[in-house]
């Protein structure tokens, strides 16, 4: 997938926004089963926000080269 670099912020900026929310409901969450899938979604969203660091950082060098 190709983003526009205001793209890719956005798109960071609602993924760690979630993340943050992620974590209070995890905090929150009473049943074991449940937390256990909200765990295993932020472990997902937290490779995807790295994913797209990596991805912001391999255009800066890109682009400074």
């Amino acid at each position: 997938m190709t983003l526009t670099s205001a793209e890719r912020e956005f798109l960071m900026e609602i993924l760690e926004e979630h993340h943050h929310e992620l974590l209070r409901e995890i905090a929150r969450a009473k049943h074991h089963e449940f937390k256990s899938v909200l765990k295993h979604k932020e472990k997902l969203l937290e490779s995807m926000v790295n994913n797209l660091k990596v991805m912001q950082s391999g255009e800066l060098a890109h682009c400074s080269a």
